[in-house]
């Protein structure tokens, strides 16, 4: 079994990651860790989106192709900001 994942940054400017893996549970605490990819050190991470694929070969074609589909990562940041946005509100 394999996924494909979308985790966007906690920061004021969250940003995206795609990537894959067979175990999604232990990747992002590995990224939160700051043993992930590169470019994910030094951020907190949530999950925001997966797919499971029966294939890694399928797998990574998809994560290729949702690394290039920017309007699907920029709708779910956008998303991640109005809830985020909304979850931390002082509501008097």
């Amino acid at each position: 079994m394999f996924f494909v994942y979308l985790i966007i940054s906690t920061n004021d400017q969250p940003n995206t990651y795609v990537g894959y893996t067979n175990n999604i549970f232990k990747r992002i605490i590995l990224h939160n860790d700051g043993k992930g990819a590169k470019y994910t050190k030094g951020r907190f991470w949530k999950l925001a989106y997966f797919e499971k694929f029966n294939s890694k070969k399928v797998a990574m074609k998809r994560e290729y192709a949702l690394k290039k589909d920017y309007k699907f990562r920029k709708t779910l940041k956008n998303l991640f900001k109005l809830a985020y946005s909304i979850k931390t509100r002082n509501f008097k």
